[in-house]
């Protein structure tokens, strides 16, 4: 069985450009953990997942405060935080994603594909045709693969 067979066709990708606020959006909208990255001729260079948006998310500095006689007392400037955060918002996807991406061609054997998932820890493999982007495989694709043969 071969990548073609089991991948999903329609994949939802993200642009370097766009904005790290609308992926995650897009993430949410479509219960997926993470979607390739690809240039103007549908080349696949990133992918960016919830670790990239949480790591991401974890490079903003919350204010420290305390409370006194009821009120809250900044010892940081709120000021400031308000700019780290709509700087954050406005975080192009190239800054946050995973540059270094395990891609398949259409024809590779899924066990090889399943290999690389398990040596390296990770749940999606983008498949290319020619160097552009023609579909996804993740560990619930190869899941359902293991179903139909088992049940």
């Amino acid at each position: 069985m071969l990548a073609q067979d089991i991948m999903t066709p329609k994949v939802i990708y993200a642009r370097p450009e766009d904005l790290i606020e609308d992926v995650a959006r897009i993430m949410v909208e479509n219960k997926i953990s993470g979607i390739p990255v690809i240039d103007q001729e549908d080349k696949v260079i990133g992918i960016i997942t919830e670790r990239d948006l949480i790591t991401k998310a974890g490079d903003i500095k919350v204010p420290f405060y305390l409370t006194l006689f009821d009120s809250i007392i900044f010892l940081e400037n709120p000021l400031k935080f308000n700019k780290t955060l709509k700087k954050y918002l406005a975080v192009q996807v190239k800054d946050a994603m995973t540059k270094k991406v395990y891609v398949a061609e259409a024809d590779t054997k899924i066990s090889e594909i399943v290999e690389v998932m398990q040596d390296e820890k990770i749940n999606r493999v983008p498949v290319v045709s020619k160097g552009k982007l023609v579909g996804i495989i993740t560990r619930n694709d190869i899941l359902k693969v293991l179903v139909k043969q088992h049940g």
